[in-house]
């Protein structure tokens, strides 16, 4: 007499696994979350850190910028930050990425009899909940500031949907570079190196129009600068951009789609390889 063998589950012995691959991305998700929880000092990029930012960014920043063309530059702030945070999902990624497969903790998830790709969707959906803390957090301590959203709810929800679906798109950023790069400290310092330069160079901060006419044509065509400006423009935090601003502050929710599109299918398939390449090693 023979017994069913057991369920695959997070921990003890594996026989067999769920063959959904949702299923099977589930528990990858439950994975990085149980190790968030063993390790809450994980989440200080996006409990302490956004509220050093805005704080800082608020009344350093906001004491000598006093022309924003919105309500208040605190209210102009939110969604530049917020508009960061989503950036650094790639920076997340990317680290945890490069940090499970030098640990050879890939490896023993390619000895399970579970999908390959259940892992990457995992740690993405994982990725996403880990920035979506920050963005509550900044929430929270922007309404504690002076922050409002002027508009509807549906007008806010369809806000917070675009920075959730221009986080998708970096996260295939981050699979690109965390499966390329050897070490976590490479990672590092090539995220640090790109994506700050990236947020900086954009209306995040500061409004385009006093830039030299070079910078502003750079930082107005800059995606995230079109992300920024859907969500003031969506919240009520700033006025429409003007007729002599470039076409994606103009049209920024869908330019934000746009590049939402653009970014998955370019960095999408680059990181699929470079991902099965590492994992065939």
């Amino acid at each position: 007499m023979t017994t069913a063998p057991p369920e695959l589950t997070t921990t003890g012995p594996v026989a067999t696994a769920p063959t959904g691959i949702w299923q099977q991305s589930w528990i990858m998700v439950r994975r990085n979350l149980i190790h968030t929880k063993r390790m809450p000092e994980m989440l200080s990029d996006v409990t302490i850190q956004p509220v050093m930012f805005v704080v800082l960014f608020a009344y350093v920043f906001g004491a000598s910028i006093t022309n924003t063309g919105g309500p208040s530059y605190k209210e102009f702030l939110l969604p530049g930050i917020m508009g960061q945070t989503i950036v650094f999902t790639a920076f997340i990624v990317a680290t945890g990425i490069t940090a499970d497969l030098d640990k050879g903790i890939i490896d023993r998830f390619r000895s399970l009899p579970i999908r390959r790709s259940s892992v990457l969707i995992g740690r993405s959906i994982a990725s996403l909940l880990h920035s979506s803390i920050g963005i509550v957090v900044m929430a929270l301590t922007g309404l504690a500031i002076g922050w409002r959203i002027r508009n509807s709810a549906a007008e806010a929800l369809l806000a917070f949907a675009l920075v959730l679906l221009f986080g998708f798109g970096m996260i295939w950023l981050g699979i690109l570079i965390g499966s390329w790069l050897r070490s976590v400290e490479a990672v590092n310092g090539f995220m640090f190196a790109t994506l700050f330069p990236i947020t900086f160079l954009s209306n995040a901060f500061v409004p385009t129009a006093p830039m030299p006419t070079w910078l502003r044509t750079i930082a107005e065509w800059n995606p995230v600068s079109s992300l920024v400006q859907s969500l003031r423009v969506l919240w009520g935090n700033g006025p429409a951009a003007g007729p002599d601003s470039a076409l994606p502050l103009q049209y920024p929710v869908i330019t934000t789609l746009i590049w939402t599109v653009v970014l998955t299918m370019t960095f999408a398939p680059f990181a699929l390889r470079a991902y099965a390449k590492r994992t065939a090693d």
